[in-house]
This record gives structure tokens, C-alpha cells and sequence, in this order.
């Protein structure tokens, strides 16, 4: 066939599509047409016969928060209040109790209070329903509006009914709101091991890290026997602080990369050469609470054979969210616009990172009794596009014979916090065995 012929018919079939296409476009721009004028519809039906007078604002507010709220648990409009919450929270400091919540059915339910806060202080656990503020009921508001009423003046106290999973009774918890200085990292030195208790993701958490390995080295006069990175009770944050904090005791290889709507949408971050524990053992520490950003700096760790994870099942958030500011700037929405993979290339999302070594936290009372709320427990949550078993989601009523001390023996024997003792431990056999003496240079 002559190659203009071919031409000619290649330039047919594409004229032919045309038709096809714009007729798509246009029964969607009617379907879309059809449905914006029933939103309006009921905006002027609102307007006009609502048994009190409702201003524009409060009814535009309601219709994109509810449009937000329909797509997932992360996705919301900050006013201009919330807005500068968000900001003053990822610079590192804000006032109020240092909880981390979500809503689940109308209800405030606690993710993680955050290390050394007034709210962890007061025994705050993960999975409590906050049902009450201030003898008030809170019930059926927005996570926006549950955190303005606990936050408040530093030295103000706010009285919290708590309902926890387990136990009998609500019980009220009196808190003392201060100046949440968030101190990114906190660092010591316990049988000769570092420990890098990586409490949040803000803007100066890699430095904080780098940091906190000299202070150990410093005060050791040499190098320690390794490393525990806590990330436990560690909400998440910042997505380039979190592949910071991994690079740094990473020698190469990919980090992370976030994958859009489209196929093409893909952005990969990887290590540069330089570890800073120079091939030392790490234990990296996880549990319910570690969401997000923390889970990426443990899943990298562990698809690299880095490091070894011990605890619980994490949150299971892999997903990330972008800040959009909108109009002059002084309000935005919070949208999720991408998916999370490891270097491996899973997805922590419902099924969250699972240690190499489950360890209960037996020194806790409530052990035993309490629920853990993940990710795949909030409502409206996506989906992982590779199916997370049930059996993973629902792993943590499981026995191990192996764990069977209880806290008043635990106490005891001095020990305060089991997981961290059991990392300890798991060190400090990993430094007297040969192979066990730089587990990280291993061929990825």
C-alpha cells in the first residue's frame, strides 16, 4: 500500500474519532452542568425557606466541607484560623495539649498524644474517644473545630471525658494547656546504645537527627554499640524531612516515591553516599501510632536491610497531602493528591509497616485492654490498590507465649518501657556477634 495511501487513511481515522470524543466531553460537561445546578438548586431552596436567616459564608463553608470530607479522612478546608495553625504546628511550636486526633463517626478519637506533652503526661492512649470538653458533649463537629475548643492560653486547664476500649466507666482527665515547643529529636544514651527519639517530622528534624548523633558520639567519646530510632507515637509531618532523616544512614538507593492520578505522575527521592551511624546496628521502633512520614523512614530502612523494626503494626497512612493555598492566601485545602510506595514498591496503606520482630509493650496497664485505631479503621479511607489481607488488619488480639510477663513484674525488675528494653537487648546481642556488627552493608 503506497505510504501517501496510508497517510490519507491514518488522517481519515483520526477525523473520525473526532466526533466520537467531543460527544464524551460533551455528556460530561451536561452531566456536570446537571449536578452543579442541583447544588444550586438547594443552596437558593437553603437561602430562602431555612427557618433562620443563614449567611452565604456559613452555607459555601458547609457545601466544600462536605465535598472534602466526602473523598477521605485527610482531605479538608483550613480557614484562615486553621490554616495558621498548620503552619505554626510544622514550624515546631503552638499552644494547646499535644494531641494528635481523628474524627470517626462524629466522634474525636485520639491518634497519639506526642512524646513529653501535657496530654502524654495525663496518660492520653492511642484509641481513646474524647467525648466530652469541658463537661460539654462534642459530638457530630469538625476535627478543626474539636482541636480550636482544647487548645487555648498556656497555664489554662481543659477537662477531657475519655472513654477508652476496655474499660468500664468514662473518666475525666484534667490538663494544663502550655507552649507545645515541639523539640523534633530527643537523644540518650542507655547501655552504651543511642537512642533518637524522633518525636515529629517538622522543618528541623534531618539537622536535629545529624545532630543528635554527634551528641552521642561526643558524650561516648567514640562510637556507640548502635542505634534505636523511635518513631513511636510519631504522627508523621514533613515528606522531605522524612526521606532526610532515612538518607542520612542510607548509603544509596530510593527512598520513597509518590505516584499521582496519572500513570506519568511519579516522583521518585533517593539517598545520597554518607551514612552517619557509619554501618552500626539500628532497631527502629513502631507502633499504632506512627503514621505517615515515620512510616516512610521505617519502611526504607527496612526494604534496604538497614535496620531491623520491632514493635507493632503501624498507622497504615500512605497516603500524602498537599497544602493549597487558595484566594490571597489566607485559607487553603488540605487535598490528597498522591500515593506513597517504598523502595520495594508497597504501598503502607491500610496495612501499615509490620515489624521484623513483634514486641508487645507489656509495661503499659492497659496493654491488653485498649484498640488500636490505624488508618483502616477510619471511614472513607482509600483503598490499597494491591488488597491488604484480613488478617493483617486484624492481627493484634493474637497471643505470643513468648511475652507473657505482666507490668507489676515488669516494674519490678526496673523496667519501664518493654519495647525498648526488648530493642536494648536485641542490640546489644547484635554487637557481640561478628555479622551482627554492621548488618547495613548489605548489596541493594
Amino acid at each position: 500500500m503506497p505510504s501517501n495511501l496510508v497517510r490519507s487513511l491514518g488522517l481519515v481515522s483520526a477525523i473520525a474519532l473526532v466526533p466520537v470524543a467531543t460527544a464524551a466531553l460533551a455528556q460530561v460537561d451536561v452531566d456536570t452542568f446537571r449536578e452543579l445546578d442541583q447544588f444550586m438548586s438547594v443552596y437558593e431552596r437553603v437561602r430562602a425557606q431555612y427557618v433562620e436567616q443563614v449567611d452565604d459564608e456559613r452555607l459555601v463553608r458547609g457545601a466544600i466541607d462536605g465535598m472534602l470530607a466526602s473523598l477521605d479522612p485527610h482531605s479538608s478546608y483550613l480557614d484562615a484560623r486553621s490554616f495558621q495553625s498548620l503552619m505554626t504546628t510544622t514550624e515546631g511550636n503552638y499552644g494547646g495539649l499535644g494531641l494528635s486526633v481523628n474524627m470517626e463517626d462524629g466522634a474525636v478519637k485520639v491518634v497519639a498524644p506526642t512524646r513529653g506533652t501535657p496530654a502524654d503526661r495525663a496518660g492520653i492512649k492511642s484509641g481513646d474517644y474524647i467525648t466530652h470538653i469541658d463537661g460539654r458533649l462534642f459530638y457530630g463537629g469538625t476535627i478543626d473545630e474539636a482541636v480550636e475548643k482544647m487548645r487555648g492560653e498556656p497555664g489554662t486547664s481543659v477537662r477531657l471525658t475519655i472513654v477508652r476500649p476496655g474499660r468500664d466507666r468514662p473518666f475525666d482527665v484534667t490538663i494544663t494547656r502550655a507552649i507545645i515547643e515541639i523539640q523534633a529529636v530527643r537523644w540518650e544514651v542507655k547501655d552504651r546504645v543511642g537512642i533518637l527519639n524522633v518525636v515529629t517530622f517538622n522543618r528541623n528534624t534531618t539537622d536535629a537527627v545529624r545532630a543528635a548523633v554527634q551528641s552521642i558520639e561526643r558524650q561516648l567519646g567514640g562510637r556507640p554499640l548502635g542505634y534505636v530510632i523511635d518513631l513511636r507515637s510519631n504522627p508523621g509531618g514533613l515528606l522531605d524531612q522524612a526521606v532526610g532523616v532515612a538518607d542520612l544512614f542510607l548509603e544509596r538507593g530510593e527512598v520513597v516515591s509518590q505516584r499521582g492520578r496519572e500513570r506519568t505522575d511519579i516522583e521518585r527521592y533517593y539517598a545520597h553516599p554518607g551514612d552517619v551511624a557509619n554501618g552500626l546496628p539500628i532497631v527502629v521502633l513502631v507502633d499504632a501510632g506512627s503514621a505517615s512520614a515515620a512510616e516512610i523512614v521505617a519502611a526504607a530502612l527496612q526494604d534496604h536491610r538497614r535496620a531491623l523494626v520491632m514493635g507493632e503494626r503501624s498507622f497504615g497512612k500512605g497516603s500524602v497531602q498537599s497544602v493549597i493555598p487558595l484566594g490571597r492566601g489566607e485559607t487553603a485545602i488540605r487535598l490528597t493528591t498522591a500515593r506513597y510506595f517504598t523502595p520495594s514498591g508497597r504501598s503502607v496503606q491500610e496495612g501499615g509497616v509490620n515489624p521484623d520482630i513483634v514486641v508487645p509493650q507489656l509495661s503499659d496497664p492497659d496493654y491488653r485492654l485498649r484498640t488500636r485505631v490505624r488508618e483502616s479503621d477510619l471511614r472513607r479511607h482509600l483503598v490499597n490498590e494491591a488488597s491488604v489481607g484480613e488478617d493483617i488488619i486484624q492481627d493484634d488480639q493474637r497471643p505470643d507465649p513468648r511475652f507473657a510477663a505482666t507490668p507489676e513484674q515488669l516494674t519490678q525488675r526496673g523496667i519501664q518501657d518493654y519495647q525498648l528494653h526488648y530493642a536494648l537487648q536485641t542490640l546489644a546481642r547484635l554487637a557481640r556477634t561478628p555479622a551482627g556488627a554492621a548488618p547495613a552493608r548489605t548489596s541493594r
